[in-house]
């Protein structure tokens, strides 16, 4: 998929999320990826490629939690998706709920204790293909709530996975392996991201389980 392709596909979604958040948004999951079979298709279609960090990542380059409804942000649209009964104040932050983190089974009812986590860090997306791209591009990745790419999680299991890909790093809940892995290739394969040969490796034995 060219760059282009993928700005309009990006710009369309980013356009989505003006949507109001109100209370039939879907809750307790992230988009539901693709299947084994159609995951491992699109796996044998990314290009393997060695990691680039040249001109060097920074966080800056993508602007996340961006504003999508009146006061409300991506994170927060985020958070009512996947938490069960949350309520949010005039600034849309969320002063109550509860929120299972499917990568370590743990249940919280603190927003402080959930981060939100992409799926495809950042960071490998940049070294990968994205430091090619437009900023509205990795703005529009950054914030992407169509793709399975942004879920709700417990927040030192967020920092302990950091950047890593799933050649280093897999939820420590196996049950939620196989669609982590789903999800993974589906974005990277929709962003026409590249995989180094360990990452694209570990893929295939995740899928080849599922």
């Amino acid at each position: 998929m060219g760059f282009k392709t993928v700005f309009i596909a990006t710009a369309a979604a980013t356009a989505a999320f003006a949507a109001p958040i109100n209370d039939h948004v879907r809750r307790g999951n992230l988009p539901t990826p693709v299947s084994a079979s159609t995951a491992r298709s699109y796996l044998n279609s990314i290009t393997v490629a060695a990691e680039s960090n040249s001109p060097a990542y920074e966080r800056d380059y993508f602007k996340t939690w961006i504003t999508i409804d009146g006061s409300c942000n991506t994170r927060e649209y985020v958070l009512k998706r996947d938490g069960s009964n949350v309520v949010t104040n005039s600034a849309c932050t969320a002063t109550s709920g509860t929120w299972y983190s499917d990568y370590d089974g743990e249940t919280w009812t603190a927003a402080s204790d959930v981060d939100i986590d992409h799926i495809v860090p950042l960071k490998e997306a940049w070294v990968s293909g994205a430091k090619d791209w437009t900023a509205s591009q990795r703005e529009a990745f950054a914030n992407d709530v169509t793709r399975p790419q942004l879920l709700s999680v417990t927040d030192n299991v967020n920092q302990s996975k950091g950047d890593q890909d799933v050649a280093e790093w897999l939820p420590p809940r196996e049950a939620y392996q196989c669609e982590y892995v789903r999800a993974y290739v589906q974005v990277k394969h929709y962003y026409g991201l590249s995989m180094d040969s360990a990452e694209k490796q570990a893929a295939q034995d995740v899928l080849d389980g599922c």
